[in-house]
């Protein structure tokens, strides 16, 4: 029952055979977290990849002058990890924070990893997961380029609903790349 939607994830990707699916998912295993903690810790190598049932976290760092740097959320059926942490097991830049309790679904990297030469449709998945994730960052470029930070908020609003409704606004502007007091102003000119 509570791979259900992983499952549903899959499919939507990458056409898999009942037996293969089966297969794959009993690799994860579910994980409590509880609100305001951590998953993954700046310093620390990742090794796992998640995908999350319910709740709602926040993947960011902190730069050498103690500033928070939300990369981006993760809720309901959304993905996880330190990308770049886990395929070079290097220490990650990034935290994983629990924004509220949620439930996650872990595959550890070595499962992973042989899975790959086991089953050809989980590599294809993962190449058409990192595809998506490759677009979404692009467009995610060009926006923090070329709109200003009261469009990039609207965008925001607009784009993620239940996430903004979840989030603070210290977080959502750490996202933007603005200061929260910058936001307070663009939250007063919109009201």
């Amino acid at each position: 029952m509570t791979k259900d939607l992983l499952k549903k994830n899959i499919l939507k990707n990458v056409p898999f055979s009942k037996s293969a699916l089966e297969e794959f998912c009993s690799y994860f295993y579910e994980k409590s977290i509880h609100k305001k903690a951590f998953v993954l810790v700046q310093g620390e190598v990742c090794k796992f990849e998640g995908f999350v049932l319910s709740g709602c976290f926040r993947i960011f760092s902190i730069d050498k002058k103690g500033n928070e740097n939300t990369l981006y959320f993760a809720t309901k059926d959304w993905w996880l990890m330190d990308i770049d942490s886990f395929m070079n097991q290097s220490p990650s830049v990034l935290n994983i924070q629990a924004l509220e309790d949620s439930q996650v679904l872990l595959i550890d990297r070595k499962d992973k990893l042989a899975l790959y030469e086991t089953q050809p449709a989980v590599e294809k998945l993962f190449r058409v997961m990192s595809q998506k994730a490759l677009i979404a960052w692009q467009r995610r470029l060009i926006s923090s380029n070329s709109l200003t930070a009261k469009e990039r908020y609207h965008k925001f609003l607009t784009t993620y609903p239940d996430i903004s409704s979840k989030v603070s606004d210290r977080q959502i502007a750490s996202y933007l790349g603005i200061t929260h007091e910058f936001l307070s102003k663009l939250k007063k000119q919109k009201k």
